[in-house]
């Protein structure tokens, strides 16, 4: 399994992802090999957290991910996330 963090510092953002979330989920279900997508708001920022059950689908989301938003919400992007990945060591 592979996974993907994206931290967002901008919450206008994130807002927008949770008012298009119908849109998003059906962006991130229709990539094979996806696990899981879970979009978390905290106060200074949030993150999403992609598993898949490979390195393929987890760059499949990110490039996915990244065309959505450059033509959806753009507007309200202050920064670019900051992208973590690799290979899940732990599941419960």
């Amino acid at each position: 399994m592979y996974g993907v963090i994206r931290r967002w510092k901008d919450m206008p953002v994130l807002e927008e992802l949770n008012k298009h979330r119908a849109d998003v989920e059906a962006l991130i279900r229709a990539v094979p090999g996806v696990e899981a997508y879970f979009l978390i708001k905290g106060t200074d920022g949030g993150a999403s957290v992609t598993v898949c059950r490979d390195q393929a689908a987890a760059q499949e989301t990110t490039r996915q991910a990244r065309a959505w938003v450059q033509e959806n919400v753009k507007s309200a992007m202050t920064s670019t996330p900051e992208i973590t990945e690799g290979e899940v060591i732990i599941r419960i």
